[in-house]
């Protein structure tokens, strides 16, 4: 069975590009113009990686995020940002995107991007109440992380994770006090065919901290090894 993609852009000649660019790799694809009629197209089908835009009319791609990462799904999100808008692609991290490629983008990166996106959906996913060992709900420092309902509570606050967030605090807890590099961090939460830098990686640990410690300001349970990684202290 083909791989299904839906593909959301306004830019007719981009969005017609990218369709044909798709198919001719044998994934079927339903496109949408604008992010009010990709959120109408999701639920019809059984998406295999959805790719987004970000200025849309009607609703943004991170509009669109939003609003499927709000409903718990894990389905791989690409986002298509402008040339040198850091902030669009540290928004859309925060809001759940796997990744991102960067308009002008080649045919080859965005292939290979979609197929390593789809194979990690593939191969990451944890049973509710299994996983490396860790019970359904765990300690992360002074925050109690409930991976069924992918949230962390500290001190009276709950805070929502995202997928992503959720395997790094998954593979914190299952190796207390151990060193772990920035690339072993990467294979174990985005997969060994992950083709970003570690500037993802960076960004993901630096809102989990924003949500799992008690001073956000002042990180203790997740300590930085400059140059080297992170290690989770107890």
């Amino acid at each position: 069975m083909k791989a299904r993609i839906l593909v959301a852009e306004d830019d007719a000649n981009i969005r017609l590009g990218l369709i044909a660019t798709l198919e001719s790799e044998g994934y079927a694809v339903t496109a949408a113009s604008d992010g009010a009629q990709a959120l109408r197209l999701f639920p019809q089908e059984k998406f295999d990686c959805v790719i987004l835009d970000i200025m849309m009319p009607k609703l943004s791609g991170f509009d669109v995020c939003r609003e499927l990462r709000g409903h718990a799904s894990r389905i791989p999100i690409l986002f298509l940002t402008a040339k040198g808008e850091v902030g669009d692609k540290v928004l859309g991290l925060k809001l759940g995107a796997d990744d991102y490629v960067t308009k002008p983008f080649g045919v080859q990166e965005l292939l290979a991007r979609v197929e390593a996106l789809m194979r990690r959906a593939r191969t990451s996913a944890l049973p509710a109440d299994g996983g490396p060992g860790l019970p359904p709900v765990f300690a992360l420092g002074p925050a109690q992380v409930d991976r069924r309902k992918f949230v962390a509570t500290v001190g009276g606050r709950c805070e929502r994770l995202t997928a992503r967030e959720l395997k790094l605090a998954e593979v914190f807890a299952a190796h207390p006090g151990e060193l772990l590099t920035r690339d072993a961090l990467l294979n174990a939460v985005w997969g060994v065919g992950y083709f970003g830098t570690t500037r993802t990686l960076d960004q993901h640990v630096a809102q989990l901290r924003k949500k799992i410690e008690a001073d956000p300001a002042s990180p203790r349970a997740i300590a930085t090894v400059h140059g080297v990684g992170y290690r989770f202290d107890p």
